[in-house]
């Protein structure tokens, strides 16, 4: 019998607030994080600006010698992962913890630590390289600290696509929970990117934004004016457990994650397959597996990253598989606020639609002044939506033509 999983707790380190409550009601505000790069140096850049996480003290959260051998993607998703078990009010003891894992993913990883690294090296001599390099560069670092700092012994792994990755992570901890390989997952994804040659390198893709004169309204998700994302940076977990799991300790289950789905568009390396057809065939399967139809669902949070490509393509794929339907559901692209979290933003995004599901209440889409034919859905422009949702579905799209979906609903015993 297929297990059904469900959503116990919820942790968050975004751009526009430094735990779940603050970043919610940044949402319905409209606020954005952008604002000039702080990071580094921008003056030969193209793109000034970002949506940095402000005030975070990792010394304060883990003590200043352990926050030095962690890099600011694992921290940020240490930080959500105790805040997320700590919603959850899941006691890991020595009897339940072989039961728990631990799945986060992430787009780049410590590419921070890695350039830092790189640099000393050069100005320096190769002995001058930390010891702590590569554990702090991996992919897989930031699951192992989780387990090493809130002692879960079960399934411990990272997965890295591109930006679907935090999908594709908490689909990914669904299945494992499914098969009955572990009664929790602490899952998610982290992100900290915003470093000078990430930024280089996205701009001569011709990927970000350049309105700096006006960061704030740079990411314009659906927008006929939109020319590129916001970077973003921050971490998303969420608790998943078995039903029975989270019955037999008396847990308040939030939602459950009834669908997911994943593909690859076979086409291109960094652009969107023409139509959206691999997105396309990626909801149908998220929707088939959750044994639903497009009139249960009541919200889509789309990837809308705010560039040409993406937006009309996702718009695309939601009408391929939506039809008639496409019209009448809410749209919205919360990237438009946060910026884009990379590996990190499908996790975060999943914690927003678990949100809508508690809260009756739907974020917008900012900056939404111009409409563009080829994207004429409804967007939920500049102002939050109240609406009762039984059914969300939660859209992410990486370089490399990954495709992750995943519907969360309202939990029914």
């Amino acid at each position: 019998m297929r297990k059904r999983v469900v959503i116990t707790g919820l942790g968050a380190i975004s751009p526009v607030g430094l735990n779940v409550v603050d970043t919610w009601n940044a949402l319905l505000a409209g606020k954005s994080g952008a604002a000039p790069i702080t990071h580094f140096d921008t003056s030969d850049h193209k793109t000034h600006f970002a949506a940095e996480v402000k005030g975070f003290d990792a010394d304060a959260l883990f003590g200043r010698r352990e926050a030095r051998r962690m890099d600011r993607y694992s921290q940020f998703a240490l930080a959500a992962a105790q805040q997320a078990v700590a919603d959850a009010g899941l006691e890991i003891n020595a009897e339940n913890r072989g039961r728990i894992g631990a799945l986060i993913g992430t787009g780049i990883g410590g590419v921070s630590t890695l350039l830092e690294q790189a640099d000393l090296m050069r100005e320096r001599d190769a002995s001058r390289v930390s010891p702590f390099l590569i554990p702090m560069m991996l992919a897989d670092t930031a699951p192992g600290m989780i387990a090493i700092n809130l002692g879960v012994r079960g399934p411990n792994m990272s997965v890295v696509t591109a930006c679907a990755t935090g999908s594709n992570a908490l689909g990914e901890a669904a299945e494992i929970i499914r098969r009955g390989s572990a009664d929790a997952m602490i899952a998610g994804g982290g992100e900290a990117a915003i470093v000078k040659l990430t930024m280089a390198g996205m701009n001569s893709m011709g990927a970000l934004s350049t309105r700096n004169d006006e960061p704030t309204k740079a990411s314009r998700p659906f927008d006929a004016d939109r020319d590129g994302f916001l970077m973003g940076e921050g971490a998303a977990v969420l608790i998943l457990e078995s039903l029975e799991h989270a019955q037999a300790r008396g847990a308040t289950i939030l939602a459950e994650i009834s669908g997911y789905g994943t593909t690859d568009d076979a086409y291109h390396i960094s652009a969107p397959a023409e139509g959206g057809e691999g997105a396309a065939i990626c909801m149908q399967i998220a929707l088939d597996s959750a044994g639903l139809t497009v009139d249960d669902i009541g919200y889509i949070n789309a990837h809308g990253t705010s560039t040409k490509l993406n937006d009309r393509g996702e718009t695309a794929a939601i009408k391929t598989v939506f039809g008639e339907r496409a019209y009448h559901v809410p749209v919205s692209s919360t990237k438009s606020m946060t910026g884009h979290l990379l590996g990190a933003s499908g996790a975060l995004e999943a914690l927003v639609c678990t949100k809508v599901l508690n809260e009756g209440i739907i974020p917008p889409t900012i900056n939404y002044e111009t409409p563009d034919p080829e994207c004429d859905l409804d967007y939920v422009p500049n102002r939050p939506r109240e609406a009762q949702v039984q059914h969300t579905l939660s859209n992410s799209f990486g370089f490399g033509g990954h495709n992750a979906t995943l519907i969360i609903s309202r939990y029914e015993a």
